[in-house]
């Protein structure tokens, strides 16, 4: 048999009746990898420590020589997969954050300019009989409004790229309800959150300095 690359044969030439009786295997020199598989997880340890000394063997490596090969255990490197997409879930958590910080500041200035630009409103609504609890929850609704809107808005869009997504790269993709059901809730309690200081602002007018208001 021969090496791959080498012009000389590491065997003498066999009979034909030898080559039938004593096949010689092909050896090579360039294998990079053998994969094997465990009858269990409780057994992959002693697996290792198996091929670990018929490789040492088959080297022939003295007890003080480092092993000149590597056994890999699949599941260090799921660990490491599941380490690495956690830390990316981790991050992507904060950005979403950030992002719900930064919306829910731009919704409750957008709630304070719409109870300064409504003040006579609220004002003629509190000197025909209004309570400032009504005024609260009004202004509370149309936050939360507003941001269910956004929600929504963006439920269709993450939607609508997870089919692109499929589409054009043939990734398997189906709708989370859970994820659905999230959105919304944290969007409903974004408006709440931050629509709560511009609702009571409004709440708190006195009626006759709001209808006197420019």
């Amino acid at each position: 048999m021969m090496y791959p690359n080498i012009s000389t044969s590491l065997y003498p030439t066999q009979s034909t009746n030898e080559a039938a009786d004593l096949p010689q295997p092909i050896r090579f020199a360039n294998v990079d990898q053998i994969l094997t598989t465990a009858r269990g997880p409780a057994w992959i340890q002693a697996a290792i420590e198996q091929i670990t000394d018929v490789i040492r063997e088959n080297h022939h490596l003295r007890p003080t020589v480092l092993d000149d090969f590597r056994v890999r255990d699949m599941t260090e490197i799921t660990k490491a997969m599941s380490s690495t997409t956690e830390l990316i879930t981790r991050l992507l958590m904060y950005v979403a954050m950030i992002s719900l910080v930064v919306g829910g500041v731009g919704i409750m200035n957008i709630m304070l300019v719409s109870v300064t630009e409504r003040t006579r409103e609220i004002g003629l609504r509190m000197a025909v009989g209004a309570e400032p609890n009504d005024i609260l929850r009004q202004f509370l609704i149309e936050a939360v409004v507003l941001c269910l809107a956004g929600g929504i808005m963006g439920i269709i869009v993450g939607r609508g790229a997870s089919m692109l997504v499929s589409r054009v790269l043939h990734w398997p993709t189906a709708p989370s309800m859970g994820a659905i059901i999230a959105a919304v809730v944290v969007s409903a309690s974004v408006g709440v959150i931050f629509g709560f200081y511009p609702a009571w602002k409004g709440s708190r007018l006195d009626p006759i300095d709001a209808l006197r208001y420019e």
